[in-house]
């Protein structure tokens, strides 16, 4: 079992991260979205938590102090974000660990934290770890793009396509 250490997002991250994604095939994950991580955190508008194995990069996650998803904004509840555990680290508590600092920074802030839940089988694994930490839905249905949908509405089934939860920390 490998050491797992959770600190901030650092400078060299941004030269380590998106490369780490591509390996393995997943696009999207620029440098520029780092590097705007970094302004945000240096800002105290995100908290960019960063898992290393053994003192490799195995995955992140952010939280967003100020949810752009209305409800939780207006509860003032953080959100959990863009958590991403690379493939050849998962099932080793790195997801459990970036979680718990998570909610660990929220608690500082707020009783409640908040996050949003895909709907495809990709999605599979984070919904079972979710649900078994005590997250349960806002009740307000499915969202595209951090927006409600009705009943009736089409929509793309994609990432921005998620179940918004919440869970009760202290």
């Amino acid at each position: 079992m490998a050491t797992v250490d959770i600190r901030p997002l650092i400078d060299a991250d941004v030269e380590v991260i998106p490369p780490a994604f591509a390996a393995v095939g997943w696009p999207g994950k620029a440098s520029e979205q780092y590097q705007r991580y970094l302004r945000e955190q240096a800002a105290g508008r995100r908290l960019v938590l960063v898992a290393l194995a053994d003192g490799v990069f195995a995955g992140y996650l952010t939280v967003l102090w100020d949810s752009g998803y209305p409800p939780f904004r207006e509860g003032g509840f953080p959100e959990i974000q863009d958590f991403n555990v690379l493939p050849d680290f998962r099932r080793q508590g790195i997801g459990t660990a970036l979680m718990d600092a998570a909610e660990t920074a929220a608690a500082e802030r707020s009783d409640t934290v908040g996050i949003g839940v895909g709907l495809y089988a990709d999605y599979g694994a984070a919904q079972r770890m979710y649900a078994r930490r005590g997250y349960v839905p806002d009740g307000r249905g499915i969202t595209y793009r951090g927006v409600v949908q009705p009943p009736g509405a089409t929509v793309r089934l994609d990432d921005d396509l998620a179940l918004m939860m919440s869970r009760r920390l202290i």
